[in-house]
């Protein structure tokens, strides 16, 4: 199977208490298991300094050169 996106695809195994707690969080914000998990990788990523922010369409910043 293929990806066409970019993705990859993981296995991650957690706890019965961590999935529940997942769950209810992904759940407040109207996201998926899926979703909310990526959110958290990419926002402790951009956090730490390890990921650019990636600008949003229409973003008023001007550009660094």
């Amino acid at each position: 199977m293929a990806k066409t996106n970019g993705n990859k695809s993981f296995v991650l195994r957690v706890d019965a208490a961590t999935m529940d707690a997942l769950e209810r969080w992904a759940e407040d914000e109207f996201r998926s298991i899926n979703g909310q998990l990526q959110w958290i990788i990419a926002d402790a990523l951009r956090r730490s300094g390890r990921l650019k922010r990636v600008r949003e369409a229409g973003d008023e910043e001007t550009k660094e050169n």
